[in-house]
């Protein structure tokens, strides 16, 4: 008997978790986790120096750089921005920061097991 898959939500939560031990490590203040609003997340909000940066993380074990540019499409990435701005609308105590939106890709084949980009993109597209 093989043992059970796990499921895609557990998957997620592993990805996340090895995310946020990655962002830490590297001198990450972690600011929240699982930011939601109608119609948009924030994987993870962390602090790093003078910016806050909001990160995006995907797991993709059998993807590749352009599965990545596909996975982080104009709709997906406006979500993000408009959810960011949402969190500095209620979190004013952020407003001096620069804001930054990175991607940290996990276990993508030909690149290090937590790939981070930072400045991934903005809020007019791809960096």
């Amino acid at each position: 008997m093989s043992p059970a898959q796990p499921s895609t939500c557990e998957k997620g939560r592993d990805g996340e978790e090895r995310a946020a031990k990655y962002l830490s490590e590297h001198s990450f203040e972690i600011i929240g986790r699982n930011y939601r609003m109608k119609g948009g997340e924030i994987d993870i909000i962390a602090r790093e120096g003078e910016s806050l940066v909001f990160v995006e993380v995907k797991s993709l074990p059998g993807g590749d750089v352009e599965t990545l540019a596909g996975e982080l499409g104009p709709r997906k990435r406006s979500r993000i921005v408009r959810t960011a701005k949402y969190f500095l609308m209620e979190h004013p105590e952020y407003e001096s920061c620069l804001i930054r939106f990175d991607v940290l890709a996990l276990d993508v084949p030909d690149l290090e097991p937590v790939y981070h980009i930072r400045g991934a993109f903005s809020e007019s597209g791809l960096a």
